[in-house]
């Protein structure tokens, strides 16, 4: 064991002859107590706490990259562990370097080549290389938990599906999933995820709490928020801000992974490290897929296939639209499993032809609004006492008998109300329950919302019900940039748009090629809607 600086004559002092008076004791209690300072900084007297809450801090390596920062409450002596989201592959990758609870003294944290320089007040954490330059520097309000970090002069990326485009700096990021976001009809729908590349060369995957960000300054912030925050109606005001102690529960424990390297393949592989590698789906899906609206008769939807192979256009999947969406889809009406007997009378007859014709069938599933939660798996019993859509073992078992009909994959739409866990149950879901049926094919699922972690199910993803404006097509390009970097390879956006003007149907096309979804919707005359 190394002496502690100023006790290097100590012992020697304690060990020498009597008649060498030496040291005092309040000399010695004097150098022992600027030794334990020496090096380690300030004690805070306060001790460490965020909102009123007593906190455990935790520094601890994922990789020679990767560092997790954790500000976790401390309950009856123990740092209440890091909820799970279901995005991480793992919850842990090791105990941590440090630890720090009480009245705690600043402290360097040397974790590989990365250092992290630790101080409780402000409460923050400085990562540095070992040149010794700032990478990033990250400091939690202890009076509201607000995040704050370097923004930096180069552009930040990431951060899922949709809003502004292309550098998020400059812009506000409510997080809000679903259609009801940031300009529907030129930027698509948003599938927010807390993954923002920096590139001046570092990353941050805000893995717990939910929570906002405001870019416009210096310093951009994260603001934890309520998931779900208590609905008012159209024109009520906003729900009034929540106390303390509740904002003490909404933004801890919090749990940060830093990602440094100026490689940006090393940090997308740090972020598949963290949630997963992306599942390679089948050959077919990367093809010309035609998606339908109203269906008028049986006769039309074989006869439309059969156009496709006379006239040898290159198409690979036929999508039907459910009844709700159109006035006559493949179903009864949305949410529903029943075949509509009008245009499907022999679903299976219907589908061995186009299989025979060597088309893949995809239908359409609607999921109930309103519904907030599912959970569990497939492989879970199912209970009759709860709705089937909030159990995923239950809620396959109403698509099974269409299954059975020959159907080789589906487009589960809505669920916008679902909380970020129950995205990610219902990507998995169309992942592992296609495979417990047809054992050795690989399944696909164009999903319309979807987290962190859902390229581990092979999901698939379209930007939403966009309009066929230049400035859509413009904004597709950046937009499918981003949600490349946020991990999502399997990235659309309707061929044409999804409601028609009549301005540039054709031009979408030769983007699609680029893509890796290449659909179309049948598309409406100008002014109908869809």
């Amino acid at each position: 064991m190394h002496p502690l600086p100023g006790m290097y004559n100590v012992k020697a002092n304690m060990a020498g002859s009597r008649k060498d008076s030496g040291p005092s004791r309040r000399q010695l209690v004097g150098r022992i107590g600027a030794a334990l300072l020496a090096g380690t900084g300030r004690a805070s007297d306060a001790g460490l706490r965020v909102l009123g809450q007593d906190v455990e801090i935790q520094i601890a390596p994922v990789s020679p990259h990767t560092v997790r920062l954790g500000v976790l409450p401390v309950k009856d002596g123990k740092a209440v562990a890091v909820a799970g989201n279901g995005t991480l592959v793992r919850e842990s990758w090791g105990a941590p370097a440090a630890t720090f609870r009480g009245p705690a003294r600043s402290r360097k944290v040397k974790l590989g080549s990365l250092a992290i320089q630790f101080t409780p007040d402000p409460l923050a954490f400085t990562i540095t290389n070992a040149e010794g330059s700032r990478i990033q520097r990250i400091k939690i309000d202890k009076d509201t938990g607000v995040v704050s970090f370097d923004t930096g002069a180069a552009p930040i990326l990431g951060l899922g599906e949709g809003g502004p485009q292309f550098d998020r700096r400059g812009n506000t990021e409510r997080m809000s999933s679903g259609s009801s976001g940031y300009n529907l009809r030129t930027f698509g729908s948003r599938v927010p995820i807390p993954w923002l590349i920096g590139t001046a060369g570092w990353a941050l995957y805000i893995h717990q709490p939910f929570g906002r960000f405001d870019f416009t300054g210096d310093e951009s912030k994260f603001l934890p928020a309520s998931a779900h925050p208590p609905a008012g109606g159209r024109g009520a005001p906003p729900p009034p801000a929540p106390a303390q102690s509740e904002m003490a529960a909404i933004a801890l424990p919090l749990d940060i992974f830093l990602v440094a390297s100026p490689e940006p393949a090393t940090i997308m592989a740090e972020y598949a490290r963290l949630t997963g590698s992306a599942e390679l789906p089948a050959l077919w899906t990367f093809g010309y897929q035609q998606s339908h609206r109203t269906l008028a008769s049986r006769q039309e939807i074989l006869n439309e296939a059969k156009t496709f192979r006379e006239k040898k256009l290159p198409c690979d999947t036929l999508i039907y639209l459910g009844t709700g969406f159109c006035p006559s889809g493949w179903n009864t009406n949305n949410g529903e499993f029943g075949f509509n007997q009008k245009v499907m009378p022999d679903p299976k007859a219907m589908f061995d032809r186009l299989h025979a014709d060597h088309f893949k069938v995809v239908l359409h599933v609607a999921y109930p609004t309103g519904i907030r939660e599912i959970a569990g798996t497939v492989k879970d019993p199912c209970d009759p006492q709860r709705r089937a859509e909030t159990q995923p073992a239950c809620y396959w078992e109403m698509h099974r008998p269409v299954l059975a009909t020959g159907v080789d994959g589906w487009w589960p739409d809505e669920g916008d109300a679902l909380n970020l866990p129950s995205r990610l149950v219902r990507n998995r879901m169309y992942w592992e329950a296609s495979q417990i049926d047809r054992p050795g094919e690989r399944p696909f699922a164009l999903d319309r919302n979807a987290a962190a972690g859902m390229q581990r199910y092979g999901s698939f993803l379209w930007s939403g019900d966009v309009s066929s404006l230049w400035e859509t097509l413009k904004n597709q390009v950046p937009i499918g940039i981003n949600c490349g970097l946020t991990g999502i390879p399997y990235w659309g956006t309707d061929i044409g748009g999804f409601v028609p003007t009549g301005q540039l149907t054709g031009s979408f096309g030769p983007g699609a090629s680029f893509r890796a979804l290449k659909r179309r919707l049948k598309t409406l005359p100008e002014g109908a809607r869809p």
